[in-house]
């Protein structure tokens, strides 16, 4: 029997008022496992009302206090480890090792946010003029919202709402709709650390509770992770109603391999980073720019090693790649591996064949000999197909990077300490990679592209969401001494 999937709102579960609803798969055998709620316009507000009337005691609970909660969390999180990655695959289907190094990844983020004390400190200068000090602190916007995609159900709310909180607002969780359990579960940890009710909020839904919470006028912030489209949407309509928005969007990423690259660890490299999760990663390696002298030589290598892949059900522990999230998205990546081969490129192994009988799968695809007009290069899959564009030169290689519409992720792979350092000042990308084929940030530093992969100023996580998710103040006092009190017209000037 499948279960039924609501809200949480005002610190317990919340069955919808609307009761729309949608079905939640199990992507390994296409079989429904789960009724989710899709929230309408009251269920929006009422999570946002609660968020509204929890903020004002949050905002005053001291950093000690906050931080204290988020050590309670880091403990949680870090216990339940394998039950929150058993939820992201039956939902997902990535496998579960995959499933246990997203927790890991977002369990970083809670723990820099537990470094709040230090992060919230501001500046203060003693005598800016004779009798004046002037100071800076950073103060929390209010109620702010999330908006998370299927691929990481778990990390990425992390990467949000660890600061978003440790800075003192309140937040509104909406995930994805096709795997929303991983999100109760979080907020069910968050109440048993002792973040008071209201604080945490999530509203399950589709575009109609994105809509709302882009209009509420209660509403802050919105911080956004998907595909650029509805990024570039989010970010306008947000911005529009007076929001702050950061919206993540789209990727290409593209991994470069000079002549002197070791092609053993670079064809290891592609093919993790390629095929990893199904492609299903912002930050996956869709395209190997493959310098022509060694190219013939990598790809042979890349052929070589993808028939090893062990594709099955998540749940399997002999399973290395598990299913695309929908029978919709399969279809969708299928059609890329046909037109690659009607545009004239090689489709030098095709993941259509020998596919397992029941789930969403698509196996590991190679596709050679591939240019820049065709859709197999130009537009984000999201799945197991990796492109390899044969050039002729580092800089008609670092050309096509900078050329192309998404700035996410981008690796070069050689034994040239001066080309790699060259390479990442010439790229015109947000996160580089040297034989780093994933260059995900750490916790402590921020993740973000250029171009069409982010739309805002802020990247997410790190010092630079707590940036985002607080507005700065500048003090400047002077304390009244009547002796010295005179009336004075002019513009101030510092002495």
């Amino acid at each position: 029997m499948s279960r039924r999937i609501s809200h949480w709102i005002d610190g317990a579960t919340a069955p919808s008022i609307l009761a729309r609803t949608g079905p939640v798969f199990d992507p390994s055998t296409g079989e429904i496992t789960g009724t989710v709620e899709l929230g309408g316009i009251d269920d929006v507000d009422a999570a946002v009302a609660a968020a509204s009337a929890a903020f004002p005691a949050w905002r005053s609970a001291g950093l000690g206090r906050r931080a204290e909660i988020l050590f309670r969390l880091r403990e949680l999180v870090d216990a339940n480890r394998k039950e929150i990655a058993r939820l992201i695959t039956v939902e997902h289907g990535k496998v579960l090792s995959d499933a246990l190094g997203e927790v890991a990844r977002g369990l970083e983020n809670v723990e820099f946010a537990c470094g709040i004390p230090q992060l919230m400190k501001g500046e203060y200068s003693e005598q800016a003029a004779t009798g004046v000090d002037v100071y800076s602190i950073r103060q929390p916007l209010g109620v702010v919202a999330g908006i998370t995609p299927f691929n990481f159900p778990a990390m990425v709310p992390m990467w949000m709402f660890a600061n978003a909180l440790a800075c003192g607002n309140t937040f509104v969780l909406k995930p994805s709709e096709k795997n929303p359990s991983v999100s109760l579960f979080l907020a069910q940890l968050l109440a048993e650390a002792g973040l008071p009710r209201g604080c945490f909020n999530v509203v399950q839904g589709d575009r109609v509770a994105v809509d709302r919470l882009l209009h509420h006028p209660d509403v802050a912030a919105i911080s956004f992770v998907g595909s650029t489209p509805v990024a570039k949407a989010v970010y306008a309509t947000g911005t529009s109603n007076g929001k702050r928005v950061q919206a993540l969007g789209g990727a290409k990423n593209h991994m470069l391999v000079l002549p002197d690259a070791d092609l053993e660890s670079a064809a290891d490299a592609a093919v993790s980073a390629a095929y990893g999760s199904a492609g299903e990663r912002c930050m996956a390696i869709s395209v190997v720019l493959a310098v022509d002298t060694i190219a013939d030589a990598l790809v042979e290598r890349l052929a070589r090693r993808i028939p090893d892949i062990r594709m099955g059900p998540g749940n399997d522990p002999d399973s290395e790649m598990g299913p695309l999230i929908s029978a919709e998205h399969r279809d969708r990546v299928c059609s890329y591996i046909e037109g690659a081969a009607a545009d004239g490129a090689t489709v030098a192994i095709d993941g259509r064949t020998d596919l397992p009988s029941e789930g969403y799968f698509v196996g590991p695809s190679l596709v050679d000999h591939v240019a820049p007009h065709m859709a197999v290069y130009r537009d984000e899959i999201f799945g197991p197909v990796l492109a390899v564009v044969r050039i002729a030169s580092y800089d008609e290689g670092v050309a096509l990077i900078n050329d192309n519409e998404f700035g996410n992720g981008t690796a070069i792979f050689t034994r040239n300490g001066g080309a790699a350092r060259q390479f990442a000042r010439d790229v015109s990308v947000g996160m580089i990679g040297v034989n780093v084929p994933v260059p995900v940030p750490v916790s402590y530093y921020s993740f973000g592209g250029w171009k069409s992969s982010l739309f805002g100023s802020a990247h997410i996580y790190g010092p630079e969401g707590v940036t985002f998710y607080t507005q700065g103040k500048v003090v400047t006092t002077r304390w009244p001494d009547p002796e010295s009190s005179t009336v004075d017209l002019g513009f101030p000037v510092v002495r």
